[in-house]
């Protein structure tokens, strides 16, 4: 048989029925990546399977929605609830406490798989407004009813479960809007429940929407940057492709405005006081245990895409590409917006996938002496005006080039952009069969880069048939991250559990930070307080205590906070 006539699996390609388990846990119901023939070849490959174990798919999570719990709240509460937002903005079916109460971790995949959901608000709300919020925060409050907050459901560690029933409130229903765009300085004002591409294409249409002076960008494109909100970047903080230049969440947030059972807390527009340490700043990342971000003052950026560069490099080595970028971003002559750097094995099984590891490509590498399994890739782009971008990229190559790196055009990343968010959609082919796909992401100061690496992958490696790719892609004057991919077949979901957990404890032994980029939630809860120390963790109990001395925001474990309360 030709290439073209070799066995494929039969890729889903429907649309989850309404009132499935499916419809919950894909991360778009009506989008779908799925794996290349090259991909399929290598999971065969790693995995030892064959074109037999690709005939049947596992359980889909095809079964329409039947919780065993009922609603736990009385009627009288759920009236207090509708005379607050209209009874068409509450809801107490099986499906919307399931959908609602879940986000897209993993473990709630696996879980909606096996239409195992018992972990689900009593109700679901759809606040109209930030005085509806704060009605029933009080509400709460004196009723002792325990609050979720749902920005878009895209978090990844548990951040959301309901773990003691309450309610859930839906900020994306209708605080969903760009508010205001300030062109003096700079600035835009939100709703927490805007998506990234509504936010965005808000600011690129600035003029015609807001009679502004010029256009914007809002800077932030993380991965899951058509599936989360604004307020979800900051209460996870959260880290976009282009964080380089723009900076993460934490960065761009000027002010703020919660709701909290202690009462509303607003703060200030203005960039820069000596008014002691900044509540502003404690409440990015508090993962709504302290209270519901309503409101918030971002940072904004002009848009010039057409000042756009692009650049690509293979380095020879994994130390040759980190040092070139911790020269790049220490360098002083600019920085890049996006600046990735991809390990050994991920960059091999990226040129493998996409056809390029026996070409002509890949002749054209090795007489330049950058070999495989040695060799390293580098992409990234530079935004601003065009005299800035064009000068970022020549000093980018000049690095480049004197660490022995071969320019590849702006091809490659180009490549990269065009899946920089579908990938994503590729998790359910893989688990139709069993295959586990899975991240975790890390904070590393330059000088424990290379012990971290090492010793994560040594860990992950040491497990047989474990595919674990590795790149470096937010970088700061002291250090970067590290976000290791691993793809594996295990017997079960809980053996996946025990390893992830021994790899948190890698990442932590080995002088990683718990997480990066995508928050704490309940998943990485049991390492908060050893990493933090118990001094910091008694701070964060202590704002918990003041802010919500009922414990209803967000209860469960969220952050480590509950056990201590």
């Amino acid at each position: 048989m030709t290439a073209s006539n070799k066995f494929q699996p039969a890729w889903r390609e429907d649309v989850p029925a309404e009132g499935t388990y499916r419809s919950i846990f894909k991360y778009d119901p009506k989008k779908f990546s799925h794996p290349s023939a090259a991909w399929y070849e290598m999971f065969k490959k790693e995995f030892n399977m064959t074109d037999d174990d690709f005939k049947k798919r596992q359980p889909g999570g095809d079964e329409k929605v039947v919780l065993k719990q009922k609603p736990g709240l009385s009627e009288a509460q759920i009236n207090a609830f509708i005379s607050i937002v209209g009874k068409e903005n509450v809801a107490a079916d099986d499906f919307s406490r399931a959908k609602y109460g879940h986000g897209k971790s993993l473990d709630e995949n696996l879980a909606l798989r096996q239409q195992a959901a018992d972990r689900v608000p009593d109700l679901v709300i759809h606040p109209r407004n930030k005085e509806d919020v704060a009605r029933i925060v009080a509400y709460c409050n004196g009723q002792k009813i325990p609050i979720i907050t749902y920005g878009a459901g895209s978090g990844v560690v548990l951040g959301m479960r309901s773990d003691k029933g309450g309610i859930v409130l839906v900020m994306g229903t209708h605080m969903n809007k760009v508010l205001s765009i300030n062109d003096l300085n700079q600035t835009a004002v939100v709703q927490p429940g805007i998506l990234g591409p509504d936010f965005e294409a808000a600011l690129n249409d600035a003029p015609r929407l807001f009679n502004a002076a010029r256009r914007y960008t809002c800077g932030h494109f993380p991965q899951s940057f058509e599936l989360a909100s604004v307020g979800g970047w900051i209460l996870a903080l959260g880290s976009g492709q282009a964080s380089t230049y723009y900076g993460d969440a934490y960065d761009i947030v000027v002010s703020q405005e919660y709701v909290t059972p202690a009462g509303i807390i607003r703060t200030r527009d203005i960039p820069g006081t000596a008014t002691g340490p900044k509540v502003n700043d404690i409440m990015k990342g508090s993962e709504g245990a302290y209270g519901i971000l309503v409101e918030v003052t971002l940072k904004i950026f002009r848009y010039m895409p057409e000042n756009r560069q692009r650049f690509a490099f293979m380095f020879p080595s994994w130390e040759a590409a980190v040092n070139a970028s911790r020269e790049i971003i220490q360098a002083e002559f600019g920085r890049p917006a996006v600046l990735r750097i991809s390990d050994p094995e991920e960059t091999e099984i990226g040129l493998k996938l996409k056809g390029f590891n026996d070409g002509l490509l890949d002749k054209l590498l090795r007489f330049r002496g950058l070999m495989p399994m040695k060799r390293c890739l580098c992409i990234g782009t530079v935004e601003g005006e065009k005299g800035y971008t064009r000068h970022v990229k020549k000093e980018v190559s000049k690095i480049a080039h004197r660490a022995g790196a071969m320019s590849l055009t702006g091809y490659a990343t180009r490549q990269w952009e065009h899946g920089r968010y579908s990938d994503v959609h590729m998790r359910e082919d893989l688990l139709d069969y069993g295959i586990i796909i899975d991240t975790l992401e890390t904070g590393v100061s330059w000088e424990n880069l290379h012990r971290l690496h090492q010793g994560v992958r040594s860990f992950v490696k040491s497990r047989p048939g474990t595919i674990c790719t590795t790149h470096a892609s937010h970088f700061y004057p002291q250090g970067t991250n590290l976000y290791f991919i691993m793809i594996l077949k295990p017997k079960d979901s809980e053996e996946f559990f025990r390893f992830r957990s021994k790899v948190v404890d890698a990442i932590v032994a080995n002088g990683g930070s718990v997480s990066h980029h995508h928050g704490i939630g309940r998943m990485f809860a049991p390492w908060i307080e050893n990493y933090l120390g118990r001094e910091q963790m008694d701070v964060l109990r202590a704002l918990k205590r003041h802010f919500d001395p009922n414990g209803i925001m967000n209860p469960g474990g969220t952050l480590g906070l509950d056990p201590k309360l």
